[in-house]
């Protein structure tokens, strides 16, 4: 791991440490974390993840029919 200066004025050193300290981190950890956000790629936007693991699902229900009192049937469902 390589060593970096930073250049800072005082005021923001030491709400940083305040802010990391709450956090309960340390400073280093604290840039590293914010600067590995700033350079990796985005994540993919959640709604379009929960889609297309919906795609992939296969069920299977061959000829069952919804039946509105089975599915409210407390005995099913305890």
């Amino acid at each position: 791991m390589k060593n970096l200066t930073l250049s800072i004025p005082d005021d923001l050193l030491r709400r940083s440490r305040e802010y990391a300290a709450q956090q309960g981190t340390t400073l280093n950890e604290f840039i590293r974390n914010l600067l590995r956000q700033a350079v990796s790629p985005p994540e993919q936007d959640p709604i379009q993840k929960l889609l297309s693991h919906t795609r992939d699902i296969k069920i299977q229900t061959k000829d069952w029919k919804w039946n509105r009192n089975e599915l409210y049937d407390r005995k099913v469902l305890s």
